[in-house]
């Protein structure tokens, strides 16, 4: 597994265990108000980024093209953001609303980027 691919998959792990870790200390305290930052964490951190390291991974011809680098590059950027963002929020920093607000969009406009990555490499492979 190479460049795209591999960034997005070993930032998957990275936020899997990031994840893993909150959970179990929210278990052990018995505080889960921080279970929309573990959700995140866990959906878009460990899930969509693994499905999208492992689908660049199959399609390395779209791995290649620049709106890959970008989608990487700006999902990389904003989940981390909102990752951080939503801890220090739920941990009672509610002026980083806005900041969130702008870093969900900045994920959701990602995201449509490899959905257009995705639907033109599949329409190439049938």
């Amino acid at each position: 597994m190479t460049g795209v691919a591999r960034v997005f998959f070993l930032s998957a792990l990275i936020y899997g265990l990031a994840g893993m870790m909150l959970g179990i200390s929210m278990a052990a305290s018995h505080d889960h108000g921080q279970m929309p930052t573990h959700a995140h964490t866990m959906v878009i951190g460990w899930l969509s980024f693994a499905v999208f390291g492992l689908f660049y991974h199959h399609f390395p011809a779209a791995a290649g093209s620049t709106l890959a680098r970008m989608h990487m590059w700006v999902a990389e950027v904003s989940l981390l953001v909102l990752i951080v963002g939503l801890f220090l929020l739920y941990g009672g920093n509610t002026a980083l609303a806005p900041m969130l607000a702008i870093a969900s969009i900045i994920y959701a406009a990602s995201f449509a980027m490899f959905a257009w990555v995705a639907y033109r490499a599949i329409g190439k492979a049938a």
